[in-house]
């Protein structure tokens, strides 16, 4: 056993010798039984770091570890749900579980992949094509969660799912989280649909990780401020964000993520050097402001991990 479930030093991948960079430059280590979301914008690179840790695709630069070693040799203790759901569309939905269950010998859950199933009201014998993107989510699913896996790696899960049975799944994975300890690596970029459920956060922005940790450590390392501006700081005639948020005296000795002039008044996101002033009104950001402040503002330094220690292959 291992206390890591994911790591990735200088990790990279490209697409064909002149194609550009779908990640670069990613570090981060992942503990073992974290329910994990991985946010960013469409085309961040998000389904490509999944695809790398579920050793379908392989780094172009660097290296990724999975439960303590290479992810084609930890394969079987890993479930992976893609972005489009592949099934086989000439097989019924019983006969899907059946070839589950023949993949997976010892370690499969039938009762769990059941259940899933059936709380979608499917017909076992419906064919894979017949049926629904959101059925054929729930599908996917089973076959994930029936495999027992130590780690399950979910690309968009929910993406096709009413909002009912999306409450109704992610309470299975929670359950199944708490149960076992499985990890659990959720991408979306919908902050908010995960926002309640994840302990640890990946923010991929650009190809890069640009926030990683735990959620609260993140959020504790970040304050948003808003002071008068008197007269050392500068007032945008429009109302418009800040050009140049370093140059403003008041935040010069702090990290600023993001500042904004509006009027006399300057708002800003900021990772803060030391104390504040007092007469600054603070606040604790929730998850959805840093994940945006973040976003909005690629040249923010990132807030990223140590490199982490090389798991043994």
């Amino acid at each position: 056993m291992t206390d890591t479930a994911m790591a990735a030093t200088a990790l990279g991948k490209r697409f064909g010798r002149r194609g550009g960079w779908a990640l670069r430059d990613c570090t981060f280590r992942l503990p073992a039984g974290r329910v994990c979301a991985v946010v960013g914008p469409n085309g961040a690179g998000k389904s490509t770091l999944l695809a790398l840790a579920a050793g379908l695709l392989a780094p172009t630069e660097g290296r990724v570890t999975v439960l303590g070693t290479d992810p084609a040799s930890a394969r079987a203790r890993v479930g992976y749900v893609a972005q489009d759901k592949p099934l086989y569309p000439q097989l019924s939905v019983a006969e899907t579980l059946r070839v589950g269950a023949d993949l997976n010998p010892g370690r499969w859950d039938a009762e769990t992949a059941e259940r899933i199933v059936s709380a979608g009201d499917l017909d076992p014998r419906k064919k894979i094509r017949s049926l629904s993107g959101g059925q054929r989510t729930r599908v996917a699913l089973a076959l994930a969660l029936g495999k027992r896996p130590e780690l399950l790696l979910l690309d968009e899960p929910m993406a096709d799912l009413d909002p009912l049975a999306r409450h109704e799944l992610m309470g299975t994975l929670m359950a199944r989280a708490a149960q076992y300890g499985t990890t659990i690596v959720m991408s979306s970029h919908v902050v908010a649909e995960l926002e309640d459920s994840c302990d640890h956060l990946l923010l991929v922005g650009g190809g890069r990780v640009r926030l990683a940790g735990e959620i609260d450590d993140l959020l504790a390392a970040h304050t948003r401020v808003s002071t008068a501006t008197g007269s050392t700081g500068p007032t945008s005639e429009d109302g418009s964000p800040d050009s140049a948020p370093g140059g403003l005296p008041e935040l010069a000795p702090h990290t600023v993520v993001e500042s904004r002039v509006t009027g006399r008044q300057l708002t800003a996101l900021v990772r803060p050097a030391g104390p504040l002033p007092d007469d600054w009104r603070t606040s604790t950001p929730s998850l959805e402001e840093l994940v945006l402040a973040y976003l909005r503002n690629p040249q923010a330094a990132p807030l990223t991990p140590a490199e982490p220690e090389e798991a043994a292959v």
